[in-house]
Order: C-alpha cells, then sequence, then structure tokens
C-alpha cells in the first residue's frame, strides 16, 4: 500500500484509509474488519466519539493493541451526546473539546491521538476557543497534529489561516468535486485532503443502478439526476473501463492530485477491505483519462457557506 504525507505533519499516512463508521457493533466481525484493514497495509484508521457513542472507538481499542505505534489514528469531536439518549448537540467550546479528547483517549486504549479533528463547524462559532483548545492539547502531547471535518468554504478557510491544522475531511469524488475548487488554497498551506464518500453511496461501483433506492431514482445524487447517472455510467463502461471495476477509477481519480493525502472508504466486511485495498493498487489512470474523467462530470462549486 503506498503512503502520503499528511499536510505539513510528519504523519504518513496510507493512500486507502479505514472509515470506521460502519464496521458495526458486533465485536467479532468489527475486529476481523480492522484486522484484515491492518493486514491490507492500511495503517489509518479514522472514527469519532459521535460513533455509536463510542463503542466504535472501544472497539477499535481493543484490536490495535500491540499495533499502537504502526499505525496513524484519527477520532472527532464537538458533537455532545449523552450515552443511551438519542441525538446530540454541537459544542465546540474549549472545555468539551479537552474533555471528549480524554474520553477518547480512555475508549481507545491510548495516550495521545495522532490526528484529532473537529467534526464538524460554522462560522459562527469561537472559532480562537475552538483553536486553543487543540493547540493546547498538542502542547500537552495528547494529540500530535489536528484537523477538520468541513465541507464548508468559509469555516476551511478561517482554520487553515489562523491555525495549524494540517487536514481536512471532505466529501469527495467523481461525482462531487466541489472540494477540487479548494486544492490550489490548501496546497499552497500545506494542508491536506482526506476525501470520504469516495464510491457516492455505492453509485461508483459494479453494483447495478437500478439497485439504488426509491428516493435516489426520484431525486438522483447531488446535481445529478438519475437519467443522468444512468448516461454516465454507460459512458464510462463503453469508454473507459476496460475491464477495470468502477471502484477502482472512482479511487485512483481522487488520489491524482497530491493534496488527497487519503482516501478514507467504509467497510462492512473484510471482504469489502480487499476489494478495495486491490482496487488502487491495480489500476492507474493515465493523463488524458482523467482529463476525459473531467469533461464528463460537472465540475460545481458549493453554493452556500461563502
Amino acid at each position: 500500500m503506498r503512503q502520503r504525507k499528511l499536510g505539513h505533519s510528519d504523519l504518513v499516512v496510507s493512500e486507502i484509509g479505514l472509515g470506521c463508521m460502519s464496521i458495526g457493533t458486533e465485536t467479532n466481525e468489527a475486529k476481523k474488519i480492522i484486522e484484515t484493514a491492518l493486514d491490507c497495509g492500511i495503517n489509518y484508521l479514522d472514527t469519532a466519539d459521535l460513533y455509536d457513542q463510542g463503542l466504535n472507538e472501544e472497539i477499535i481499542g481493543d484490536v490495535i493493541k500491540g499495533k499502537r505505534q504502526d499505525l496513524v489514528l484519527a477520532t472527532k469531536a464537538g458533537n455532545r451526546f449523552e450515552k443511551g439518549k438519542e441525538g446530540w448537540t454541537w459544542d465546540p467550546s474549549k472545555s468539551h473539546i479537552k474533555n471528549a479528547v480524554k474520553d477518547s483517549l480512555t475508549r481507545l486504549q491510548t495516550d495521545y491521538i495522532d490526528l484529532f479533528q473537529l467534526h464538524g463547524g460554522t462560522i459562527e462559532d469561537n472559532i480562537d476557543e475552538t483553536i486553543e483548545a487543540f493547540d493546547e492539547l498538542q502542547q500537552e502531547g495528547l494529540i500530535r497534529y489536528y484537523g477538520i471535518s468541513s465541507i464548508r468554504p468559509n469555516v476551511i478557510r478561517e482554520y487553515v489561516k489562523r491555525s495549524q491544522v494540517v487536514s481536512i475531511m471532505m466529501q469527495y469524488n467523481l461525482l462531487d468535486r466541489r472540494p477540487e475548487e479548494m486544492f490550489s488554497f490548501l496546497e499552497n498551506h500545506q494542508v491536506s485532503i482526506v476525501a470520504r464518500g469516495p464510491v457516492a453511496k455505492g453509485l461508483l461501483t459494479n453494483r447495478s443502478l437500478e439497485k439504488v433506492s426509491d428516493s435516489m431514482k426520484e431525486k438522483g445524487y447531488l446535481n445529478y439526476s438519475y437519467d443522468e447517472l444512468d448516461s454516465l455510467r454507460s459512458s464510462f463502461e463503453a469508454e473507459l473501463l476496460q475491464g477495470r471495476p468502477l471502484q477502482a477509477i472512482a479511487l485512483t481519480y481522487c488520489l491524482t492530485s497530491p493534496v488527497v493525502a487519503s482516501v478514507v472508504t467504509g467497510a462492512s466486511s473484510a471482504e469489502q477491505v480487499i476489494a478495495n485495498s486491490k482496487a488502487i493498487e491495480s489500476c492507474k489512470l493515465k493523463a488524458e483519462e482523467i482529463e476525459w474523467l473531467k469533461n464528463q462530470t460537472k465540475a460545481a462549486v458549493y453554493e452556500q457557506h461563502r
């Protein structure tokens, strides 16, 4: 598995990361998924305190015993929840962030987190207070580096300009190319993108388009109608795939820019982890193929939160 440097940090992450949200709560199966990822050379595990109200972190903590030094462990905070109660509230305050990291450390059974991320954020937040919390956690040695998970251009710009963030987690795929407008800005500041949602809810896999939900058939995906998706998939099959899985094309496209450090893929089975790893290892895109993909898909921009 190839690796890339994460922003201006000294963290080196696998090009494919494991998004742990979908590993489930059945402990043995979840452990199998994580262990398979490690066997495939994936060293980047991404979770959040909110996932299954901390249970996700607990499972990861059990699995990584004895392997901690070989991993880049990322988690997130900012969504305050009460164990056993539904829902959560947004809380980017310094007190909550500093308490949340200690709870995560306990669940993960570790004394430091490699990448601690703000799980959202708005321009109305007290951004300086949140940054202060991250800076203090870094000075205390509880976190090595920090980043944010956000698709809001105004929030991203403020954190990049005012803090030492090393990464931005954003949804990015062939059908959602909106992050590309931020590429040069982030590259200039030596901040990496961690891409989530690379296969667009399964639309960029070989799974039959007819199997999508009724809602997807009616509303489409982002600014693509169902008919446009159907036409695009047909074009991919006729002009590009040449026996390659669509998933491999999708994952590889996300990594065509050096500003993308890792593509985080979810997995609900060990087989999916293996398939993702093989896809990225076996697929290469020529310059003309990348250009063709850009011409076939929409280069939209974020309309809100400017």
